[in-house]
């Protein structure tokens, strides 16, 4: 099951970025576009990053809309809950273990201490995950373009 989510995830990304190759963008263009994308799709934006897609697109013309776009793909809401727990994981381990926190339960006096470990994990993970995501986008778009100019040769 989980592996026909991430086949079915892939296919439609890679679908996405090959439409973003008729588009007069660079390949580095829609690369960064998707790694910004990935970038803020990450982050806990609480629904705020669409608009911070539509504010981008509107004033970098470089950017690629549709690679920008088809980020949301990749960490959709259900992935998004994974993504925020490895962010407080990661923000624990890095910062050490909210003081007073328990498993009897969590009081209102914690929430800076978890808010902050959260956004020390996500902005790292956001970081990693748009490098990746800018590696893979690259790589499949100059593969893909590569091949393209092969076949018409």
């Amino acid at each position: 099951m989980l592996r026909g989510r991430v086949t079915r995830t892939r296919e439609q990304v890679k679908a996405k970025l090959v439409a973003a190759l008729v588009e007069d963008h660079t390949p580095q263009q829609v690369a960064v576009s998707f790694s910004v994308g990935v970038f803020l799709t990450a982050l806990p934006t609480l629904g705020t990053g669409f608009l911070a897609f539509l504010v981008l697109a509107y004033l970098f013309k470089q950017l690629s809309k549709v690679a920008l776009f088809a980020s949301v793909l990749i960490l959709n809401p259900p992935v998004k809950w994974g993504v925020y727990a490895s962010s407080f994981w990661l923000g624990n381990r890095i910062l050490g273990p909210v003081p007073g926190m328990t498993f009897d339960g969590v009081s209102a006096s914690m929430g800076t201490g978890l808010l902050v470990r959260l956004w020390v994990g996500n902005i790292i993970l956001a970081v990693v995950f748009a490098a990746v995501g800018y590696v893979l986008a690259f790589r499949l778009i100059s593969e893909y373009r590569r091949r393209q100019t092969v076949a018409v040769s």
